[in-house]
């Protein structure tokens, strides 16, 4: 099979920015964007293939045809079991925890959410919230949560562009303003949000909460340092930060100087273009030309695809199974 272009969907939420259209080329009528779902089989938000052969066809209606093409072991995966996002966070996101798979599929009927943050860019001081600062009981949390003072117990990070953050089932979390950042989660779109600032939607009416679900899946202890900058691996042609490895995705950045080739042939992998561009051959020197990518770029490289060559200089975030 042949790599192909991804267009993502975008979503307009209230505390989103203008980053992903001013500095990604993103298009849409929407006055923020928030979120673009760059990798997504998720019914909340299609991944669309540009270009080619399946050009307007979903990601999903693709798989479905082509399950191949996630795995050469067709029975290995019930449909695409990640999805990627880029997000802008001009305001604060909601304090808020996802559940693991037996909660999630048990009350939701969606999976449960493992997820990794890697900080693309941030405003000088920025923080998020990543878990408690002490152990706290399951009553103290209710109680900070009734009496609006939660804040005054959560962790709080500084935040540095290149961090990673590594954020399992629950884990109280919020990204706070002023970071970018590159998303790696399970497919799924289960959040229960615990504290919104007294925010209100389109509606005019204050968002929902999710206290009693957020009761029976945040874990209570202090966090582990799943955080911090991630070492550097040098290659002969570029530089390589692995990023995460876990039971549902591996990722890393690459950073290439000239050119890099990517041959995974037994699962898919996903290219996010986040800086400069290049072209995509299948041979080297004289190959077929198969696409330009830029930042911004969502390539799927399905599964048997043999080895791809990019050449140019640019950096990606490369997400694998």
């Amino acid at each position: 099979m042949t790599p192909f272009e991804l267009k993502p969907t975008i979503k307009d939420y209230i505390w989103g920015g203008t980053r992903l259209r001013d500095e990604f080329g993103m298009e849409s009528s929407l006055e923020r964007l928030a979120e673009s779902w760059e990798l997504s089989c998720h019914k909340d938000g299609l991944s669309v293939i540009s270009g080619g052969e399946y050009d307007g066809m979903t990601l999903e209606d693709f798989l479905e045809k082509h399950p191949e093409a996630i795995s050469v072991d067709c029975q290995t995966y019930e449909g695409l079991p990640i999805l990627i996002k880029l997000i802008d966070a001009r305001d604060d996101l909601s304090v808020q925890v996802h559940p693991d798979n037996e909660y999630a599929r048990k009350y939701e009927g969606d999976n449960g959410k493992t997820e990794m943050w890697y900080v693309l860019d941030c405003d000088e001081g920025a923080e998020l919230i990543y878990g408690f600062k002490e152990k706290i009981s399951q009553e103290e949390f209710k109680r900070a949560i009734d009496e609006n003072t939660l804040l005054e117990k959560v962790n709080r990070v500084k935040v540095h562009k290149g961090d990673v953050f590594f954020i399992e089932p629950g884990t109280l979390h919020a990204i706070g303003k002023g970071i970018l950042i590159a998303e790696i989660q399970q497919s799924s779109n289960v959040t229960y949000r615990v504290y919104d600032y007294g925010r209100v939607g389109a509606d005019g009416k204050p968002r929902d909460l999710h206290i009693e679900k957020a009761l029976d899946v945040t874990r209570l202890d202090t966090p582990s340092a799943n955080y911090g900058q991630p070492e550097i691996v040098r290659l002969p042609d570029a530089e390589c930060r692995p990023l995460c490895g876990c039971d549902y995705f591996s990722t890393a950045r690459y950073d290439i100087f000239t050119q890099f080739s990517i041959s995974n042939p037994s699962v898919f992998s996903h290219i996010l273009v986040i800086d400069g561009e290049a072209d995509i051959y299948d041979q080297i020197p004289e190959g077929r030309r198969i696409m330009h990518i830029k930042k911004g770029s969502s390539v799927f490289v399905p599964a048997g695809t043999d080895a791809i060559y990019i050449k140019g200089k640019c950096s990606i975030i490369l997400t694998t199974i």
